[in-house]
């Protein structure tokens, strides 16, 4: 087990939780993350029930479930259950004496298509009036379909208030990622996470533990392990799409992720690019975010802006990259002319962007207070005005948060170039950008400066930072292993 001390930790508070009453657990968090290896480790050391559902009808699903159970509770004879208040309720029996006993139901949202009424059958068995016959079952219920698990507790819904745990497996962030791919050169370690994101599974089940050697190995592992139509890495973007319950117009939604990764951010952009009303998209895009496919972010300085970005790095990749030559990708031998001529694109529309984004994760959560003059609280990009030039400038980073004396404060703006090596024109940028938000009085003279590069720094620009704490130079070994 990887990085899941804090998810493992919780399951086992949750597996032993005392009390002779039946309590309900909710896992959920995006698919190849881990959900099904902690629950299976989590219910064989407790010796517990783990039934996982598949897509199916509520016939078949009962008797599969039926059948689990019986061999679990050492019968010859399957259960018969004739609907799931039956199954439900001798789910609840299992525990023998008064030990917890933990029972998962993996896959939980094919149960719930087919039989729309279970979660309100899973909440009438904890009504305290059915806990009288009930013995110490820990129920799990586990799904990857996003949307479908954040609904389960909220609002209205009939689980709404009966869970004890509620526990989201994140994908790895950039520095775990690292470690688990085990690379130790930034620079290869950022380029395959920009493909290959932080999910555990695309390591082990989909290349089989094929790393890049380093930053000589990498495009070769592009061209053997994800742009290779015989890997299983080559369709998992297409797939992930079809696996969402909530997509159903699947090439829409293709669509509206292309125009993302084309670089269209705002709403605008994005119906500009398939040419539709702006309106038109309010569906699919809120639907693709509940899915956890994109994100929507606030501008740092602007509350009437925002920006759509692509969640899922495998997707961004695929959609700039490779659904453009799909057609010669799905021909043995032709991955490496494609890769040699998109390597342009791939730096613009999924690196370059990519490299930001984490620039932002490393200022929000891997920079010392020292180094941010303060805590951060949030970390955006932005749009700054510049009335007299009649532009707009754009801020990779901004860092709000809490100076040393306690005020509220914008801490830092940061500019990210993957591809330049940064100097003293690009700090003279920050500088004035700075000057236009200390007009409006969202900056002072405090607001540090940062400068990030994949590339490195001139020579007049580390002088010029040696000396000065208000200018920090992040390059790619900072972002890993420094703060």
């Amino acid at each position: 087990m990887f990085d899941r001390d804090f998810e493992w930790a919780e399951l086992t508070r949750f597996a032993g939780l005392p009390g002779p009453q039946a309590t309900l657990g909710v896992v959920s968090g995006r698919r190849r993350q881990g959900k099904t290896f902690l629950l299976d480790a989590i219910t064989r050391a407790s010796g517990g029930f783990m039934f996982t559902a598949t897509e199916t009808t509520e016939t078949d699903a009962l008797r599969q479930f039926g059948e689990a159970l019986a061999r679990y509770r050492g019968q010859a004879t399957p259960f018969r259950f004739a609907h799931w208040d039956e199954a439900v309720i001798e789910l609840m029996r299992i525990a023998t004496a008064g030990e917890p006993t933990v029972a998962v139901i993996d896959e939980f949202p094919f149960l719930a298509k087919a039989s729309p009424a279970l979660p309100s059958i899973v909440q009438r068995a904890l009504d305290p009036g059915a806990q009288h016959t009930n013995t110490p079952v820990r129920l799990l219920l586990c799904g990857s379909a996003l949307s479908f698990m954040g609904r389960l507790l909220s609002g209205d819904a009939p689980l709404r208030g009966r869970a004890g745990l509620e526990l989201v497996v994140p994908t790895l962030d950039f520095r775990l990622a690292a470690e688990f791919w085990q690379i130790s050169d930034p620079r290869t370690a950022l380029l395959t996470h920009a493909v290959v994101g932080g999910t555990p599974a695309y390591r082990r089940e989909f290349t089989q533990g094929d790393t890049p050697a380093g930053p000589d190995d990498f495009d070769a592992w592009i061209i053997r392990a994800v742009l290779n139509p015989a890997r299983p890495l080559f369709r998992e973007a297409r797939y992930l799409l079809a696996e969402e319950p909530e997509l159903h117009d699947i090439a829409l939604y293709h669509a509206v992720l292309a125009a993302i990764a084309s670089g269209n951010t705002a709403r605008g952009g994005i119906a500009d690019y398939l040419g539709r009303k702006s309106t038109d998209l309010a569906h699919p895009l809120t639907v693709l975010q509940d899915a956890g496919m994109i994100t929507h972010e606030a501008d740092a300085f602007r509350r009437n802006r925002s920006a759509y970005r692509i969640a899922e790095p495998l997707v961004a990749f695929y959609h700039a990259v490779m659904r453009p030559s799909w057609g010669d990708l799905e021909r043995p031998g032709r991955a490496a002319s494609v890769w040699s001529r998109t390597q342009s694109t791939f730096r613009s529309k999924v690196v370059g962007p990519h490299f930001e984004q984490i620039c932002r994760e490393w200022a929000r959560w891997h920079a010392a207070p020292d180094t941010l003059g303060g805590n951060s609280t949030r970390v955006a990009s932005g749009t700054v005005n510049d009335p007299a030039a009649k532009t707009t400038h754009e801020v990779d980073v901004a860092v709000h948060g809490e100076s040393h004396e306690g005020r509220q404060t914008l801490l830092a703006i940061g500019e990210a170039k993957w591809s330049d090596t940064m100097g003293a024109g690009h700090l003279e940028r920050l500088r004035y950008i700075r000057s236009l938000l200390a007009e409006s009085g969202t900056a002072t003279e405090a607001t540090r400066l940062y400068c990030f590069s994949g590339t490195g720094f001139t020579d007049e620009l580390s002088r010029l930072a040696q000396n000065d704490p208000t200018i920090q130079l992040i390059g790619l070994p900072r972002l890993y292993y420094g703060e």
